[in-house]
């Protein structure tokens, strides 16, 4: 076979650019209708949602709205939802990171029963997590008697919520650091987990509930005090830590993309 025929035969990365390129090339009104459907897709589940909740929550005037969060129970809550995600991001990362070293550098007998724990908290309901804490350290635990013999309170106080919240949270450290370690991952990649982590633990409703004994004024975080302001009727106040909430999660996002789109141009330099 001479050169020329063998030049003429595509490489088989050749025919994956290909392959990859006519993936690419739908007809224009393919295009158009699929990127339609995913902005409009956007804008009414989630675009349209957080308009409502700011609207809601100003529709008594920007007055009310910012007493609402002046509250001595909204600051209550604010404060012990910023404390519990801070502890809970530490935790998970001391902790994330750890196990995904372990689990990215060694092989050791029990490696898969390790992975298998680490995704539990992805199977089973906050709910149930919570409960679980309630049977460990509950008056009638497992631990309950000999927690009140020495005076150690944890159920419905701010450790069964740290706990419960690092539970919960756990698992988006390590499965997005594994692959992180494998690659070398930067301290900027870290970051924008820990982020991802911040906004997940400042959301978490049910095994917080759970565990919190909805003490106003002690341990009710953000997301308690929406449903119980919900429930009193006072929808203006409610809209307006549910506000906040969303304004923190979205600047927690902002940052993660920020950061992300550092990382991305911190790569095509390198490769530069």
């Amino acid at each position: 076979m001479s050169v020329a025929s063998t030049n003429a035969v595509p490489s088989v990365a050749s025919r994956a650019l290909l392959a990859r390129r006519d993936a690419r090339t739908e007809p224009a009104l393919m295009r158009g209708l699929i990127i339609g459907f995913a902005v409009t897709f956007l804008l009414v589940f989630v675009a349209l949602p957080l308009v409502l909740v700011f609207s809601e929550a100003l529709a008594k005037g920007v007055g009310f709205y910012f007493a609402a969060l002046t509250d001595k129970e909204a600051l209550a809550a604010i404060w012990l939802t910023l404390i519990t995600a801070a502890i809970s991001v530490g935790l998970n990362l001391t902790f994330g990171i750890t196990a995904a070293w372990s689990i990215a550098k060694f092989e050791f007998r029990g490696k898969t029963i390790l992975t298998t724990l680490i995704d539990l908290p992805f199977s089973v309901s906050p709910v149930i997590s919570g409960l679980v804490f309630v049977l460990l350290f509950g008056a009638q635990g497992f631990f309950g008697p000999w927690l009140m013999a020495h005076g150690i309170h944890i159920l419905f106080a701010v450790p069964a919520i740290v706990l419960a919240t690092s539970f919960v949270t756990f698992p988006f450290v390590v499965r997005e650091l594994i692959p992180l370690m494998q690659e070398q991952g930067s301290l900027e990649e870290e970051a924008a987990i820990s982020l991802l982590c911040n906004a997940r633990a400042m959301g978490e409703f049910g095994a917080v509930s759970v565990v919190s004994g909805h003490i106003r004024g002690e341990t009710n975080t953000m997301p308690l005090l929406v449903e119980i302001l919900y429930n009193e009727y006072q929808m203006a106040a409610s809209f307006a830590i549910a506000s906040l909430l969303a304004f923190l999660a979205l600047v927690t996002l902002i940052a993660k993309t920020v950061l992300e789109a550092q990382i991305e141009e911190g790569r095509h330099t390198g490769d530069d």
